[in-house]
């Protein structure tokens, strides 16, 4: 008896399209999850304290205290710059390291009050 040499290669067919579409609704809900997931952070970050996003954005670069690292040190920003010229800073960033917008825009005005407050 002669087997035809098209059925392994139309089963193997087969099993590639159906895992194709299995994985396509599993990436689709992973799509979604992420989605999900980026707007549960712009709303932390939207709702965090001027400090908080410090914490979160200018340590790995200026030490854990502001001490300063790969930056400058920020523990004496306030006396330095005034709270409009550090809200510039944080917009727009500085030659020499310091890149713009790693703050949400909306909050600058008041994370520069903050440092300059603060950080005397």
């Amino acid at each position: 008896m002669k087997r035809n040499p098209l059925v392994p290669f139309a089963v193997i067919a087969i099993i590639a399209v159906l895992a194709m579409v299995i994985l396509s609704f599993q990436g689709h809900n992973k799509g979604a999850e992420l989605a999900n997931g980026e707007n549960q952070m712009k709303n932390a970050v939207a709702d965090a304290k001027p400090e908080e996003i410090v914490k979160q954005t200018c340590i790995s670069c200026h030490g854990e205290n502001l001490e300063g690292a790969v930056g400058p040190d920020l523990t004496k920003i306030g006396s330095r710059y005034s709270a409009k010229e550090i809200q510039d800073i944080l917009l727009n960033g500085k030659n020499g390291g310091m890149p713009a917008g790693l703050v949400p825009a909306d909050q600058a005005e008041d994370i520069a009050k903050w440092l300059a407050e603060t950080y005397k």
